[in-house]
């Protein structure tokens, strides 16, 4: 044939073995009729990383639950993600095995990036990959290589001052190296390795505080002992949590909504007289917060001031629209040891107060374990932040971009009132505070929106007649 006789030499030199020379490197174009294509039995898919909702654009990978060679099935989880709001689970859409993992723990990913090649059966996911393309180019083969074997490299004696701080490091505790996203985030902004850190928390643990303390000093060369010498004052650049990040990309949307404040003093007596006889029920006790009663009272409310459950939609600035909804998703502002997180009771219009309590108590242990869920986050309609939990009488709620009105409560506190006789008697009272969008709510909505909520809250027995 051509093609061996002009590579002849080239052949011989591969079937003697002889590598005493770089051979020049042949391009054999082969006419593409002597090649039979066979279906390829794999093929690998991208696991990307789709739209969570809310407005997140990017996540952090807290942990993988595989490696690259393992396989994996269809809806098994992939790895752990926080986002700006909640941690979840990304599950699989495929089932093989994994190739690639195209990020670490700690990572942040943004929205429409792979996060991981699965190699799977061929033909099994035919809609999503368009077939190969046909092979047109010439094939190049190239000799091998002269290999030369290399000299092996002593490793270095350790100076013996590094060998005797090794040997007498201080044992870690064993739970020493677990540390929050926040901590974990921190220790890869400030380039810290965690074992370094002696934790102060429960059973040593690292907490941001060791993590900084351990950064001021490695970054200053502060020793552990005092000096005489007065420390620099040290500023250190710490990024934002996921839920910081949201919460200023939130917060400085709702700047640009002009809000009206309304402030209110209510009575509480009633409802505490009534809860303290429910959870002193013999037969059936039951604990019912405060805060249960109130979220009920804003729903009865909304039934009769429906615009203060919309939401403004600015899509055209020239059209402004109010969006009218129907179902009374009320959120709960709750701090976490993750941050602010606002989760909301879905349909409270048709639940009764105790399935609220029940709501309340359910998104509150989730939110102490960071285990809210996007479900619970989205939806929000009204918005309700009992701050008088910390403390503080009065505050001024910012309101939710999506939202036209949110309530603060204050700190419960008890003074002497002038009952109907004229008598001085013990009063629990506490302060509600309302925002409004000024935009498309006046001043009168949100007073009689408030006086009726303050009504029902007051007269706990009114909510009686209009329950369903």
């Amino acid at each position: 044939m051509n093609i061996l006789r002009c590579s002849g030499s080239f052949f011989w030199a591969l079937r003697s073995g002889q590598r005493s020379r770089a051979l020049p490197t042949k391009t054999l174009t082969i006419p593409r009729r002597q090649f039979h294509r066979a279906a390829p039995l794999w093929g690998v898919k991208s696991q990307v990383l789709k739209d969570v909702g809310e407005g997140i654009t990017e996540v952090q990978i807290i942990q993988w639950y595989v490696e690259e060679g393992a396989r994996i099935e269809e809806w098994k989880p992939l790895c752990q993600y926080q986002s700006d709001k909640a941690v979840d689970d990304i599950t699989s859409r495929y089932e093989g095995v994994v190739k690639k993992l195209h990020f670490q723990a700690d990572d942040t990913v943004p929205t429409g990036k792979a996060l991981c090649d699965i190699e799977v059966e061929d033909g099994k996911y035919p809609d999503e990959t368009p077939p190969p393309k046909p092979i047109s180019e010439p094939i190049t083969i190239a000799p091998e290589p002269i290999i030369s074997q290399p000299t092996p490299v002593q490793p270095q004696q350790a100076p013996q001052s590094l060998q005797s701080q090794v040997n007498t490091s201080t044992p870690k505790s064993p739970y020493a190296t677990l540390a929050t996203p926040a901590v974990r985030g921190l220790l890869k902004t400030l380039n810290v390795n965690i074992e370094d850190v002696q934790g102060t928390g429960k059973d040593g643990r690292v907490l941001k505080e060791d993590v900084q303390r351990f950064a001021v000093r490695r970054d200053f060369g502060v020793t552990a002992k005092p000096t005489a010498l007065e420390e620099p004052q040290a500023e250190t650049a710490v990024k934002l949590t996921p839920i910081q990040s949201q919460m200023f990309k939130t917060m400085t949307r709702s700047l640009t909504i002009p809000h009206l404040l309304f402030a209110d003093e209510l009575n509480i007596n009633a409802v505490n007289s009534m809860r303290r006889k429910l959870a002193a029920d013999l037969k059936d006790p039951r604990k019912v917060t405060f805060l249960s009663f109130v979220v009920k009272a804003v729903s009865l409310a909304l039934n009769e001031y429906p615009l203060l459950n919309a939401r403004v939609d600015a899509t055209n600035p020239e059209k402004p629209q109010l969006i009218m909804r129907s179902k009374h998703n009320i959120g709960i502002a709750m701090d976490t040891p993750q941050g602010l997180i606002v989760p909301n009771i879905k349909d409270v219009a048709n639940r009764s107060i105790l399935d609220v309590a029940s709501e309340i108590t359910r998104l509150s242990v989730l939110g102490r374990e960071g285990k809210i869920t996007p479900a619970d986050l989205n939806g929000g309609t009204i918005t309700v932040s009992n701050i008088g939990n910390i403390g503080g009488t009065y505050v001024a709620p910012v309101l939710v971009p999506t939202e036209v009105a949110i309530m603060g409560i204050g700190k419960v506190r008890t003074l002497p009132v002038f009952d109907d006789a004229g008598q001085v008697t013990k009063g629990e009272l506490v302060n509600f505070s309302w925002s409004a969008d000024h935009r498309v709510v006046d001043g009168a909505t949100m007073a009689r929106m408030a006086n009726r909520v303050r009504e029902l809250v007051e007269n706990p027995e009114q909510m009686l007649l209009s329950l369903r």
